[in-house]
């Protein structure tokens, strides 16, 4: 009698769970009133814990936030817990850009498309779908695994995880370490190596409102006070300025590792021209390089002849670990006279060492699975919801492995027109996964 195929269940049902998770519309604009929220998709995914006998409790911030956590008890009592983490919520999607409907969870040419299926419904699915898949075959980790399924990433998460780090932190009190989306997925050197990139870090997030004040007046008259002037010229030095290259540890690994595998050599002091080599995630690679600040949103005036006395802008500012005060001081010097500025979210850089147990696991995890990995650290030029757990003191990484298409363009599907993600490359990660969190 043949054995029947490890993970089969797994691997037969994470396209399908993605695609309900996908339906299942969890915009987050940033604001409560026209959110869609998240307690539909908190319900669904405890309902397929539950088919399987594992017990979940949802947590709601407010009306229709809601978070859901559940832990899968390890053999080893005596070892602190794992976290996996992932969030439910996702940016905003125009049907009329897309070329299916973003929250169709369409599955075609070896995709699942949508809204979410990168950021980060893929991850979610990959979890759920082995976590039950343990529970039918009776597998037991080594150590607790603790799953939380969270609101609000995507908006900061005031209303998902920091939410449940600062109302429940009792949950989470025995986790050591945690790992969740953007890392360990392949970048193609060539058909014998891939480099695997795990999150050690992540840029922190100053997402700031600037203003700017004049004297109001006739718009037919010569006006030397104008804050649409002003603001604008600030705005202009932000969004065309390059701030210098710091060089953190994870990325002195990273960029060591890429020397090595292309052969090259890469001045540390212009390593962009290096990084072209690695495609359209050289943008990604990129930013985390150096602070950043980019101009998103304009706001001034009410009428075409009307002078306004204040206009106001949004930057979306992101620093290095340890560059807070650095930052700072660069976007004073660029803001210059007669602009104000107040923080709309700040949250902190977060940064580990890629070295340890768990990390030696997540190597040998990735090369069981592919002997052409090769496993490297990053930082990370966006933002997770790593930031809150880290303040529990937990080891944070980004580890949702994924082997991609050569030619895949994976970093414009981040928020992009068109999401998707290859089934090969979830069940590839769902293999990952298991050999990993069996003994992490």
């Amino acid at each position: 009698m043949s054995q029947p195929t490890p993970l089969a269940g797994a691997q037969s049902e994470v396209a399908d769970l993605l695609s309900d998770l996908i339906r299942i519309d969890t915009t987050n604009t940033g604001d409560s009133a026209t959110s869609a929220g998240e307690r539909k998709a908190a319900e669904w995914v405890a309902a397929k814990l539950d088919e399987v006998g594992i017990s979940s409790v949802i947590h709601e911030s407010e009306p229709g936030r809601a978070s859901l956590v559940a832990r899968i008890e390890g053999t080893n009592r005596d070892r602190p817990a794992l976290l996996v983490h992932g969030h439910l919520d996702v940016v905003p999607a125009d049907p009329a850009e897309w070329s299916v409907h973003p929250f169709s969870g369409e599955q075609r040419d070896g995709y699942v498309w949508g809204r979410g299926a990168v950021d980060m419904k893929d991850m979610d699915a990959m979890t759920l779908a082995l976590v039950r898949d343990w529970a039918r075959t009776g597998v037991k980790p080594d150590r607790d695994i603790v799953l939380a399924f969270v609101a609000d990433e995507e908006a900061g998460g005031r209303k998902g995880a920091h939410y449940m780090v600062d109302s429940h932190a009792d949950l989470f009190e025995d986790c050591t370490e945690a790992i969740s989306e953007v890392g360990g997925f392949s970048i193609t050197v060539r058909d014998d190596l891939r480099l695997y990139l795990v999150q050690t870090a992540e840029k922190g997030l100053a997402w700031m409102k600037l203003t700017a004040q004049g004297r109001p007046g006739h718009g037919s008259f010569v006006h030397e006070d104008n804050a649409v002037t002003r603001l604008a010229e600030a705005i202009a030095r932000i969004g065309s300025t390059r701030l210098p290259t710091v060089l953190t540890p994870p990325m002195r690994e990273f960029l060591d590792a890429v020397s090595d595998a292309y052969g090259v050599e890469i001045d540390p002091n212009d390593p962009d021209e290096a990084l072209a080599r690695l495609g359209s995630i050289s943008r990604m690679i990129g930013a985390a390089l150096r602070n950043t600040a980019n101009p998103t949103m304009l706001d001034a005036g009410y009428k075409t002849n009307v002078i306004p006395g204040t206009a106001s802008a949004t930057v979306d500012g992101r620093f290095l670990y340890g560059q807070e005060a650095e930052f700072e001081k660069q976007l004073d010097e660029l803001l210059g006279a007669g602009i104000t500025r107040e923080w709309i979210t700040y949250d902190q850089a977060v940064e580990t060492t890629f070295d340890g147990p768990s990390v030696d696991l997540m190597v040998q995890a990735l090369q069981a699975e592919d002997p052409g990995a090769r496993a490297v650290p990053f930082t990370m030029s966006g933002g997770t919801d790593a930031k809150s757990f880290e303040t529990l003191g937990m080891r944070c990484f980004g580890f949702s492995p994924l082997k991609l298409p050569a030619e895949l363009d994976f970093a414009s599907l981040f928020h992009g027109i068109d999401e998707r993600i290859s089934i090969d490359s979830m069940q590839f990660g769902i293999r990952v996964l298991d050999r990993f969190l069996r003994q992490a």
